[in-house]
């Protein structure tokens, strides 16, 4: 069960071992055989118990609050009152003067126009936050916490338990700077999408290590910035166009980015005082390189099939497919990526 559960006993009242000293109530020990039944009732009841999410579970629910699908999410989206957020869109980098010139002359091609509908709805999550009163919002943030943690109950809105998933607080909302529920879309993603589940679990728990640990929910929230700068950028466009994706390139890139960090921090035993200056090499190789991102992903999920003794399903076509066969303590302050400011001449690269 683990620490990953250390939150939800706490609304519990519990303070330690479920099974150990505070099961008191359930009377006298007595013989070691009437203990042992007792331990083994108490573990039936715990486990029958309903999720308990303190300020946002529905009086009128019947059951546990079951885990919602990428797609299910993505079709929330879609579906949404998000005009206030596409307001505030940018869709492109703004150039001007020689560097509009040398975009026009040398740079990367356009995203067709029959694309740009699905581009903005990725914007226009971007610019939306996290609501206490969506459903599927919270929802998005149950699913994310019981399959990294492997927990089966869920989790309250706000509490420390947060900080085991690395966010900075006890509200995830607040850690959402510039990328709002498009960045907690990807960690969705990344967790739900079964090839990528297995990747997210082993970065996850290298963000625990005793040395190399770093704030994981954090770590993605900057991965996505950079996702969605490339984007702006238009250095997504030619694998969008040649995929007719959108949101289904965006999540691959996430993970081949995400991938890519994990190899350098646990083969380079890196820490968290590198954080910035690997968080810009990465940006400057999804910029770059997004198709030799994509292709390391690839190798990297078909070695991990094979391992398995698991054939690749065909990915599909919609939005939210996978990836393409083509294709506690102190608080740390990551900084924007458009801020760092790195000098990376003489320096060891990502790639």
């Amino acid at each position: 069960w683990g620490p990953s559960l250390g939150g939800s006993l706490g609304t519990l009242g519990f303070t330690g071992d479920p099974w150990g000293a505070h099961w008191g109530s359930l009377g006298s020990p007595g013989p070691p055989a009437d203990r042992s039944e007792e331990v083994r009732r108490a573990r039936e009841e715990w486990e029958a118990l309903e999720e308990i999410q303190p300020g946002t579970a529905d009086p009128k629910s019947s059951g546990p609050v079951p885990l919602i699908s990428f797609n299910e999410a993505l079709q929330h989206f879609q579906t949404a009152d998000l005009s206030a957020c596409r307001k505030k869109i940018q869709a492109t980098a703004r150039r001007q003067g020689l560097a509009a010139l040398l975009r026009f002359l040398f740079g990367p091609p356009r995203l067709q126009q029959q694309l740009q509908g699905e581009r903005d709805l990725a914007l226009a999550m971007a610019h939306c936050g996290l609501d206490d009163g969506e459903a599927v919002h919270m929802r998005i943030l149950q699913t994310i916490y019981k399959k990294l943690t492997c927990s089966r109950l869920g989790c309250p809105r706000y509490g420390a338990h947060w900080e085991e998933l690395g966010f900075q607080g006890a509200d995830p909302g607040t850690d959402l700077r510039g990328t709002g529920m498009l960045g907690l879309m990807q960690m969705l993603h990344f967790v739900m999408d079964a090839q990528t589940l297995p990747l997210a679990r082993q970065i996850f728990r290298l963000s625990h290590h005793e040395t190399q640990n770093f704030p994981f929910c954090i770590m993605s929230v900057n991965i996505t910035r950079i996702v969605l700068q490339a984007l702006r950028e238009e250095c997504l466009s030619r694998e969008c166009n040649r995929r007719q994706q959108v949101i289904a390139v965006l999540n691959d890139v996430y993970a081949a980015a995400f991938l890519q960090l994990y190899r350098v921090w646990k083969s380079q035993h890196k820490t968290v005082a590198d954080s910035g200056f690997l968080l810009k090499e990465l940006e400057l190789s999804t910029k770059k390189k997004p198709k030799q991102l994509l292709k390391s992903l690839e190798a990297y999920v078909s070695r991990s099939s094979v391992a398995d003794g698991i054939q690749r399903p065909s990915p599909p076509s919609g939005t939210g497919g996978s990836i393409s066969a083509g294709r506690a303590g102190e608080e740390i302050n990551f900084t924007g990526i458009c801020d760092l400011q790195v000098e990376l001449e003489g320096e060891p690269r990502l790639v």
